[in-house]
């Protein structure tokens, strides 16, 4: 069995240390980038951004909604006005290009705090086993939806949604969300792994029905210069995803990871040593094992 302490190190000494970490740094800066956006405002009095990762305006010109928000809001009774219609029909199609579950590795702050517990589970060793399935964020998706209709028009979710709650204590005071970004940073490295974001949160559940036909995807294009080390599925958040792109060449399947629980994350590109995985879109790459595997042939549409 791999040793997960060691996790990586393979890659480093192939590509070396920020090749095996480049998808990783740029999310960093991605999710704080997005957050000082929004925080220069408020502690600084440089208006970049106003508003929240619900809904803001940019430079006041350019209105950006969260449409699963809005989706709540609709259900509750609220009127979109005509400028956060505009702004979800620029979010969806933001999202429908590049996946939808982008939003949950390179836009989400609960990520950092995620991704943190599962880094230390594999340095501490912990390994629990969770029954926990992965559709029960879909249930959950389907909960936040049926509350405001039953809910006297308020958007219950807002109100225990940690993305929100870390925003609003960000800027704010943490105050009562430090309990509730804590609790997730244990349930996810004491009792399941990849646990909140990976088996609970709607908001990954429906971002993952948004970015379904995304053009964006990960592809397994040198999958014949896999070794088995199995580190890519132990770094994934959603390991399952990988085995069809990966695995599925007698079955006849293509090398691009269709399954829009996929957050193209590129945790898989950087750590693996083969460099197996890159980003492309829906159409499957093959390489020509004859002509060996310097050459590519852009092969059929899966």
């Amino acid at each position: 069995m791999l040793d997960l302490t060691t996790l990586g190190d393979d890659a480093i000494a192939t590509k070396g240390w920020y090749k095996s970490h480049k998808h990783l740094i740029l999310r960093r800066f991605s999710q704080l980038g997005i957050l000082a956006l929004f925080l220069a405002g408020p502690w600084f009095g440089i208006w970049i951004v106003k508003g929240s990762l619900a809904s803001s305006l940019t430079l006041d010109v350019l209105p950006l909604t969260d449409p699963y928000v809005l989706l709540q809001a609709g259900l509750s009774g609220v009127v979109p006005e005509t400028a956060a219609i505009i702004g979800v029909i620029i979010v969806l199609a933001f999202y429908f290009l590049v996946g939808g579950r982008v939003y949950c590795s390179w836009v989400c702050p609960v990520n950092m705090v995620t991704d943190l517990a599962a880094w230390l589970r594999r340095k501490l060793g912990i390994r629990t086993t969770s029954q926990i399935s992965r559709s029960t964020r879909y249930w959950m998706l389907a909960l936040t939806l049926i509350l405001p209709l039953v809910a006297a028009g308020g958007i219950v979710w807002e109100l225990v949604n940690p993305v929100s709650m870390m925003f609003r204590g960000i800027v704010f005071g943490m105050g009562a969300a430090w309990l509730m970004i804590a609790g997730i940073f244990l349930f996810d490295l004491l009792v399941a792994k990849h646990g909140w974001c990976g088996h609970i949160c709607p908001v990954g559940a429906f971002y993952s029905l948004v970015g379904s036909k995304s053009l964006l995807k990960v592809n397994a294009v040198r999958r014949q210069a896999c070794n088995d080390c199995m580190a890519c599925y132990l770094v994934c958040p959603e390991p399952q995803v990988i085995k069809p792109a990966l695995m599925g060449e007698k079955q006849g399947l293509g090398p691009v990871i269709l399954s829009s629980d996929c957050t193209n994350c590129g945790r898989c590109i950087d750590i693996c040593a083969k460099e197996v995985f890159s980003y492309g879109g829906r159409h499957a790459i093959k390489i020509d094992e004859c002509k060996g595997e310097g050459e590519i042939n852009r092969g059929a549409r899966v």
